[in-house]
């Protein structure tokens, strides 16, 4: 190949990269742009993998969230080693000595090195049922020597690892449920108030002005201490999500009027008037789709906020009830801070909850960015 081939082989690819910029699609541009935001990647994994936990907890935790060691309560975590007495072995935990402090009464753990528990995968343990349906014993990893307890354990020793495992279900859910209440809600009654105006608008409007004029935790409480106290762990799980996609629609509502105050006398929007398209199609097929990036990137960002909300009503004792785990009923247990001074472990759920918030806003920021490919 001479010199002048070999020059218009390499300025081939830049154009064929050029020319397929210019073909693609609208979504195939907002993709491309969006792989290329790494903290967007980075938290589309991190909650890939938080919501696989939240769908298997029962065969990937150790144990089941109510199995309790009595004699292990308030132990610390316990860490995954690799070498023992000098030589490289599997992973595996050591057990606990138990002594109590002669001076404050309080009961210490050290590391056992002779009580060595090999970590194994699919170990036969607690029984449990998927999904409240399909019965199993098999865990993901576990040790057949003892309980195994990466986060350490609460006052009546249950393992905090297997716990924020469940928990990880009911919180990321209510996130998912709430967010897909809310957006319809706020769609409708946007969509609405935005297209037809006039006496229905100004209805709709006022509701919305005198619902975020209430404060919201006050009526997040009051709303959830009205919920029966006789009420099983499912219903008072649907009754939490119901309250908070009553108060959180009315942001999404009133965008998505202004969007349509701003398109319904668009070119577009008159050319499917005159051709006959009836009011339904306009606003579901015409209106809706022009600002459709705008409401994937409000989903993103309205996630965290309902988890938050369910972890503040369920940590003051006004969400999700025991027997049932949300990562807010779990922070229970930190309530004291004498507590949590003695065993830090106990605000594990926190992290979680922490670190799903910011997964959300890096996927919200990457979203965001995406849906304006062009620039």
């Amino acid at each position: 190949m001479s010199q002048h081939e070999a020059h218009t082989a390499t300025e081939s690819v830049p154009n064929e990269r050029a020319e397929q910029y210019f073909v693609a699609t609208q979504w195939q541009l907002m993709w491309r742009k969006f792989i290329r935001h790494r903290l967007a990647v980075i938290g589309a994994v991190v909650l890939a993998v938080f919501y696989f936990w939240g769908l298997f907890p029962e065969f990937l935790s150790p144990s089941v969230p109510s199995e309790r060691v009595r004699e292990l309560a308030f132990s610390p975590p316990q860490r995954v080693r690799f070498v023992h007495d000098g030589r490289i072995r599997g992973p595996f935990v050591y057990g606990y000595r138990q002594s109590i402090d002669q001076l404050t009464l309080q009961k210490l753990y050290t590391a056992d090195t002779t009580d060595l528990r090999p970590i194994r995968l699919f170990v036969r343990a607690a029984e449990y049922k998927l999904w409240g349906l399909i019965p199993g014993d098999i865990h993901l990893f576990g040790s057949d020597r003892g309980p195994v307890m990466l986060l350490g354990a609460d006052s009546f020793g249950r393992d905090l690892f297997t716990r924020n495992l469940y928990a990880a279900r009911v919180s990321l859910s209510v996130g998912l449920v709430g967010v897909v209440l809310s957006f319809v809600l706020g769609l409708v009654l946007g969509g609405i108030s935005g297209y037809y105006g006039g006496m229905v608008d100004n209805v709709i409007q006022r509701i919305i002005e005198f619902l975020i004029s209430l404060p919201t935790i006050p009526v997040w409480m009051g709303l959830a201490a009205a919920l029966p106290p006789e009420w099983g762990s499912i219903q008072i799980y649907f009754g939490v999500t119901i309250i908070l996609s009553i108060v959180g629609w009315t942001g999404l509502a009133r965008v998505v009027r202004g969007k349509l105050l701003e398109l319904r006398e668009a070119d577009f929007v008159m050319a499917a008037r005159i051709a006959g398209a009836r009011q339904r199609r306009i606003i579901a097929g015409h209106l809706m789709p022009s600002f459709m990036s705008y409401l994937i990137v409000h989903l993103t960002l309205a996630i965290p906020r309902m988890i938050l909300g369910e972890t503040a009503l369920s940590f003051l004792g006004l969400g999700i009830r025991p027997p049932a785990v949300s990562w807010g009923t779990l922070l229970q247990d930190a309530q004291n801070i004498q507590t949590v001074v003695l065993y830090p472990w106990l605000m594990s759920p926190a992290l979680f909850v922490v670190a799903a918030v910011l997964m959300f806003n890096f996927l919200g920021d990457g979203l965001r960015d995406a849906a304006d490919p062009y620039k």
